[in-house]
């Protein structure tokens, strides 16, 4: 049976874990915390891939861990990747309990690790703020367990559901702290996707940018160095070469319809190109989903037009819908926030809202569409 303090520890392993979400892709981030007699004796969060997981790091502060209580929001990996696993790491320090929020969705893990360290002795108890510790990596339990990534979309409104004007002038609809927040959706993602549209009206860079994060320096720093792939659906490969979003400040993957002939289009160096089906609708979006799930995306963040947005929709896959709504008014005559053409009441496609927040001075609606 959890205590109090079993409680707190683990919430702050999870505060701990959140450290990791802009720089640990495609690794889930996680938090550890080690305790002895009542005292947090070491502390660590997933590093960038490659690096240290949060069990080593706070292996490292803590020095002597023996007879120690660890707190891990995820279960310790038992395999072998760029790292050893964390299971060993911990029964060779010599703890003497581990709570894990929840059990890895990892095939590779998969209670794996909690039985390497109750076969080493070592008490296990798993589920403490198990529901809190899901929230913290939906997309890494997505990809696991349902085969592709986490899809949201981001899109900006007038308090009249507007997001453009009909000359498709967009600039700015929400204050500076909504797109702040935009940056740490972006940074937070492993890609994201727009359209030709969106490039050729707006020329977009996609990129995370220390300066608008609004987050501590260091961590800000660290989150403008993995920057997110940048997707541009592009049927007929009409992307200017001028175009920001080919600029090499971050990875970018260029797709075209397969039935055209793609080999006179030259990009400069770094930018991909990638085939996909495609109808009179556009191109095949879930083939691309499962494309970049594929690549281990665990979080894929749409940033687009009401055209592209209305077609994921259609399809099915958006999984979250993030509005940031502007005390404006923008007239009918203004660009919808979707191209949906529903006819009939018995088509609306019902919302769940998750959550409702101030930002600045525009208000952030986060829901989920219930298909």
């Amino acid at each position: 049976m959890a205590t109090e303090l079993n409680t707190r520890m683990m919430a702050r392993a999870l505060q701990l874990a959140r450290r990791g979400q802009y720089s640990c892709m495609p690794n889930p981030h996680v938090g550890c915390v080690l305790e002895r007699d009542g005292a947090v004796i070491g502390e660590g969060f997933t590093q960038p891939a490659g690096g240290n997981h949060a069990e080593v790091q706070a292996l490292a502060e803590a020095g002597d861990a023996s007879g120690a209580t660890a707190y891990v929001t995820l279960e310790p990996c038992s395999h072998t990747g760029k790292t050893g696993p964390c299971a060993d790491a911990l029964i060779a320090a010599g703890v003497s309990r581990v709570f894990a929020a929840i059990e890895d969705p990892n095939p590779l893990v998969a209670g794996n690790g909690l039985d390497k360290l109750r076969a080493a002795g070592i008490e296990v108890e798993v589920g403490l703020l198990e529901a809190d510790a899901r929230r913290v990596i939906p997309g890494f339990i997505s990809r696991m367990t349902g085969g592709r990534g986490r899809v949201r979309a981001k899109l900006a409104m007038s308090l009249d559901g507007r997001t453009a004007m009909a000359s498709g002038e967009s600039q700015w609809i929400t204050g500076p702290a909504a797109r702040a927040d935009v940056q740490r959706l972006r940074a937070m993602s492993c890609v994201v996707v727009t359209g030709i549209g969106t490039v050729l009206s707006d020329d977009c860079s996609l990129t995370v940018r220390t300066s608008e994060l609004g987050l501590p320096l260091a961590e800000a720093e660290l989150a403008s160095l993995n920057q997110p792939l940048r997707v541009v659906l592009d049927s007929n490969l009409q992307t200017p070469a001028s175009a920001a979003i080919l600029d090499g400040a971050a990875p970018t993957l260029i797709c075209h319809d397969e039935k055209l002939d793609a080999s006179t289009a030259i990009f400069a160096s770094g930018v991909d190109r990638l085939a996909l089906g495609g109808d009179e609708n556009g191109l095949n979006l879930a083939q691309l989903i499962d494309y970049l799930s594929a690549r281990q995306s665990n979080e894929i963040l749409v940033e687009c037009g009401p055209r592209l947005a209305g077609a994921f929709v259609r399809e099915g896959l958006l999984d979250e819908l993030i509005v940031y709504m502007a005390p404006v008014l923008m007239g009918s005559a203004a660009r919808p926030l979707l191209d949906l053409p529903l006819e009939a009441m018995a088509q609306k496609i019902p919302l769940q809202i998750e959550d409702m927040r101030k930002v600045g001075d525009d208000w952030r609606v986060t829901a989920i569409p219930q298909y």
